[in-house]
């Protein structure tokens, strides 16, 4: 295998790195993207009972901040809580933009190296016949098969960065779709926290008005 990787030249080096680079991104990328992770399950419902019963506190609020992406955009909405629906909407919405990029975070460079490994491998592909024909101008070419082992140990640089590409690409795209997929998930959940917190609202304007 080593002599396989060896015979394709030095741009053999700048693949396998990209399939390094690659290997750890899809690794880190499933772990911070599991949805137990992003989305914990009765978040909304936790909050619920916070506000029912009073508890909601600062300490509370920034527990809520730094546990979960979806805790990032509950604790700004909540921040705001005493603001307008608006105002609450459009506090979750700019936390929203800062809580997506998170989450897709090294995924150009996943999308980059998918389009620059067959680019790298070509480039070895090219230079090693621009090599075998050098040398092939200058010793004649008087041997076929010589000439036919040559190009067949150029052709290992494409293939190598074919192989990096291809799965690259594609846990790129499957990366990216989860990612949707939890972005709509946590506007689900921020609305349903927008919601409760105008039940609350109206509640406490009809005891104020019953107190009246």
């Amino acid at each position: 295998m080593w002599h396989i990787f060896e015979s394709g030249g030095y741009v053999m080096y700048p693949i396998l790195m990209c399939s390094i680079i690659s290997l750890g991104i899809i690794i880190e990328r499933f772990w911070r993207l599991q949805r137990g992770r992003v989305i914990p399950k009765g978040l909304v419902i936790r909050v619920w009972e916070w506000l029912k019963n009073n508890e909601l506190d600062k300490t509370k609020l920034e527990q809520l901040r730094k546990g979960s992406p979806l805790g990032r955009l509950l604790a700004a909405g909540l921040s705001q809580r005493h603001s307008s629906r608006e105002v609450i909407k459009e506090s979750i919405e700019e936390t929203g933009g800062h809580v997506v990029h998170d989450l897709e975070c090294c995924l150009p460079i996943l999308g980059t190296i998918a389009g620059v490994a067959p680019l790298l491998g070509l480039l070895g592909t090219v230079l090693g016949i621009m090599e075998m024909f050098g040398v092939a101008a200058q010793q004649g070419m008087a041997d076929p098969a010589a000439l036919a082992s040559g190009i067949s140990v150029a052709l290992i640089t494409t293939a190598a960065g074919l192989v990096v590409a291809i799965p690259a690409l594609i846990f790129h795209r499957l990366l990216t779709s989860k990612v949707d997929g939890l972005v709509v998930e946590m506007e689900q959940e921020a609305l349903k926290m927008v919601e409760i917190l105008q039940g609350f609202r109206a509640q406490d304007e009809s005891n104020k008005e019953n107190n009246a």
